[in-house]
């Protein structure tokens, strides 16, 4: 079986701080990138196995509908520290039995939290 590593997300790098934050929030944190030479282009973060490569460009593309998907080993929990931080995640209809829930993180793409994988 396969699963996804990660993902590269573009941002403006004055929205480092606030996506660092935002996601430490659901459950990554910043690792050491394996080369740096590599630290004027992003940062890493991990949670668990899968990594979020934050890319700095000056003009970011956020796709409109393309989002990352989330599962939260504490989905409730992680709901609560969002809005607790000032986010505001929306519930949407549950698929494949999981509660989930969109939001958008400081750079304005689209993350979906979920209770469990599919």
């Amino acid at each position: 079986m396969s699963s996804l590593q990660h993902v590269a997300l573009e941002i403006r790098p004055d929205d480092l701080e606030a996506c660092l934050a935002f996601y430490a929030l659901v459950g990554f944190e910043e690792v050491p990138l394996p080369d740096e030479r590599l630290v004027p282009q992003g940062r890493f973060l991990q949670g668990g196995a899968t990594q979020i490569h934050l890319l700095f460009v000056d003009d970011p593309v956020v796709p409109r509908q393309a989002h990352s998907a989330l599962v939260l080993d504490d989905y409730e929990g992680t709901l609560d520290r969002l809005r607790a931080a000032g986010h505001e995640p929306k519930d949407r209809a549950r698929y494949w039995g999981s509660p989930r829930a969109k939001l958008t993180d400081p750079a304005g793409h689209v993350v979906e939290l979920m209770e469990f994988a599919p």
